[in-house]
């Protein structure tokens, strides 16, 4: 955008005329608009949005050929005219010098935020060795949003006086069982007693010609996971059990899920995890099948899609179905112990969040709320499952999770643009709905340029809770994986009751480098502005409060990070 400010002195010959002083685009406040103003005998000042010298343009025309010299022997009242007009010149370029080189000179833009006398945020990303403090030059747009702060903080205000914790009224088993008929038919209420994992034999209707993953929904929508289950192929055959003249083939769930969140450090997590010999994860480290395949959604923005069926979702621990399936049929007590202890676990870091899909399957409830959640229906199969939380300070997480995502025009001065709208947009829904509503309004979560709401931990957890005992969990922070690796990982084998592991594997496990670390053209953008920081801290700040009483961890609550 282009802002010119035009200031002329009209020069005319002789006393008859008054001296006439205006602005271009408009006259001076105690000024009559500037009658002789054509572009002739005139001085104008013009100091543009765009990069040039500060002394902008001075451009001095008389009549005739008149000269400096006699510019100056005119008389007092003009000579103040010019004067004047030296200061207007001299005031605007001030402005420019202490506005910096910003493209709006004068005119700021409608949500700019205060500045304040903190640090730059902790750098993230999932990789762990990206939580150090990161040193930049403090931006002038970063300073001139200090006036409108307050504006933003009535939002905020706003929202949090609307917050009330309320506890879900939970669905019942045949209600569950009405919305996923062949889910239930295909999952028994009872597992094998001698399996750590939740597994079973069903039988296996196919020929030995048959490709028991032709209709699998991964292997046709994408080509990334068909070599993957190349090698399911060839293991498939030689792990069927024969009884009766009939097959069968042992199907498996999660013993544990890593269910969230994401930007947290879960790839991190997943990587060293599996590294343990009693661990089996997925054939593909995040399914998304509870939260979006079931339903059919491979990009929501995409539309629906053939919703995959529970067994595609199966296929996918049929590896460590087969190790199992091994140990099972061992001859030895030593090998089917060995074989046995093997746990699978499963890792799509949205599975703790992500409900968007409600509104297009189950009946809309009369408060907004939906009705069904995800953990729903994981428990109704495995009441006894294990979960895994990896939780960071949900401000550098929304940063980090914005340079992830975006795609273009990454900078601090648009994740605060987007910051702010989240806000707004999250305020107009609380004014109407509870505070459930709105996390789980899939038209709100779509219509936010950030994920504002994958920060509301406590909301999400608390829901979890009313299915899940709390000894079921295990709830991680990032920025202690982060200082101690070897800490957290003992956690998490005590958590899962695994095996001790040999010294070289366990060096191994802890003294690689981290995963999923944040690429370098984002870190070169440098942390988020400290007034966007402290918006965020504001915004976020009662829902960590809320998750550090649950927990009865004052860390949760971020106060220091």
């Amino acid at each position: 955008m282009r802002h010119c400010i035009n200031c002329c002195i009209q020069l005319l010959p002789n006393n008859e005329h008054k001296q006439q002083v205006g602005c271009g685009g408009g006259p001076l406040h105690g000024h009559p608009e500037c009658p002789a103003c054509k572009g002739e005998n005139k001085i104008v000042l013009r100091v543009d949005g765009k990069q040039m010298n500060l002394l902008a343009v001075l451009e001095v025309r008389a009549e005739g050929n008149e000269s400096w010299g006699r510019f100056l022997r005119f008389k007092k009242g003009k000579r103040c005219s010019l004067v004047f007009g030296l200061m207007i010149m001299t005031l605007v370029m001030a402005s420019y010098i202490l506005s910096g080189a910003h493209q709006e000179l004068l005119i700021s833009s409608p949500f700019h935020y205060g500045a304040f006398p903190s640090n730059p945020s902790l750098m993230d990303g999932e990789n762990p060795s990206d939580m150090k403090e990161h040193h930049h030059q403090p931006s002038v747009n970063n300073i001139s949003y200090v006036k409108d702060y307050p504006s933003i903080k009535l939002i905020i205000n706003s929202i949090t006086a609307r917050i009330e914790f309320t506890t879900r009224q939970l669905p019942d088993i045949e209600d569950l069982k009405k919305q996923e008929l062949h889910m239930f038919s295909v999952i028994p209420n009872k597992f094998l007693p001698n399996s750590k994992s939740p597994c079973w034999y069903e039988e296996f209707t196919g020929r030995n010609t048959t490709d028991p993953y032709l209709t699998n929904s991964y292997v046709l929508y994408s080509k990334r996971f068909r070599s993957t289950f190349d090698a399911l192929r060839k293991a498939f055959w030689g792990h069927l059990s024969h009884a009766s003249g009939k097959h069968f083939r042992l199907r498996c769930l999660p013993r544990f899920y890593i269910i969230g969140q994401p930007k947290c450090g879960t790839t991190d997590l997943y990587d060293r995890l599996r590294l343990h010999p009693e661990i089996k994860f997925s054939a593909i480290k995040e399914p998304h099948w509870w939260t979006r395949k079931r339903f059919g959604i491979v990009r929501l923005r995409d539309g629906l899609r053939d919703r995959y069926p529970v067994e595609d979702y199966l296929d996918l621990f049929d590896l460590a179905a087969h190790q199992i399936h091994q140990g099972l049929q061992a001859g030895s007590a030593k090998e089917q112990s060995r074989m046995t202890r093997i746990i699978i676990g499963e890792a799509s870091a949205s599975t703790m969040w992500d409900n968007n899909a409600w509104t297009f399957f189950y009946d809309n409830s009369t408060d907004g709320e939906p009705p069904f959640l995800t953990q729903d229906f994981i428990h109704a199969f495995q009441p006894d499952a294990k979960l895994i939380v990896m939780l960071r300070d949900p401000v550098e997480r929304l940063y980090s999770d914005y340079l992830y995502f975006a795609s273009s025009n990454k900078s601090a001065d648009d994740f605060h643009e987007k910051v702010t709208e989240a806000l707004q947009l999250f305020e107009n829904c609380m004014l109407d709905y509870s505070l459930r509503a709105c996390v789980y309004n899939n038209t709100l979560n779509n219509a936010m340029p950030v994920r504002l709401q994958v920060g509301l931990y406590a909301v999400y957890l608390l829901d979890w809770l009313t299915v899940f005992n709390k000894e079921q969990f295990l709830i991680l922070r990032l920025e202690d994986h982060a200082s101690n690796v070897k800490y957290t990982m003992h956690r998490v084998f005590q958590f899962l009751n695994l095996g001790p592991l040999g010294e070289k594997q366990e060096t191994l496990m802890t003294k690689s480098p981290a995963s999923n670390a944040r690429r370098p053209e984002d870190r070169n953008l440098g942390p988020m502005w400290p007034v966007t920081q402290r918006i965020l801290q504001d915004f976020y700040g009662p829902f960590n409060t809320r998750l550090a009483q649950v927990l009865a961890d004052e860390a949760f609550a971020w106060r220091k990070t």
